[in-house]
C-alpha cells in the first residue's frame, strides 16, 4: 500500500481500486486495506515456491537416504549378495 504523509494515498488506491480492479465504490470502501492489498497483489507473505527452491530443499530432504559410498566414490549396491 502507499502512504504519503504519514497516512494512506486514498486518490491513488481510489483510482488502482476501482480502474484498475473494476470495484464498484461501494465495493472498494467496504474492503479493508488488507483485502485491497491482497487484490493488488501485495500481500504480506512468504512469494510462490522456485525452481530453484524446490531443487534445493529436495536435496536438503530427499525422499529416501542417499546410496552408502565405496570407496573410489560409486555408490555400494545391497540387492547382490
Amino acid at each position: 500500500m502507499s502512504v504519503a504523509e504519514g497516512g494512506l494515498d486514498w486518490p491513488g488506491l481510489m483510482r488502482v481500486g476501482i480502474r484498475g480492479l473494476g470495484l464498484r465504490p461501494e465495493e472498494f470502501w467496504a474492503l479493508t486495506p488488507a483485502e485491497l492489498a491482497l487484490m493488488l497483489g501485495e500481500a504480506a507473505g512468504s512469494p510462490p515456491l522456485s525452481r530453484a527452491r524446490l531443487d534445493e530443499l529436495a536435496a536438503q530432504w530427499p525422499d529416501r537416504p542417499a546410496a552408502p559410498q565405496a570407496e573410489g566414490g560409486a555408490a555400494v549396491d545391497h540387492t547382490k549378495g
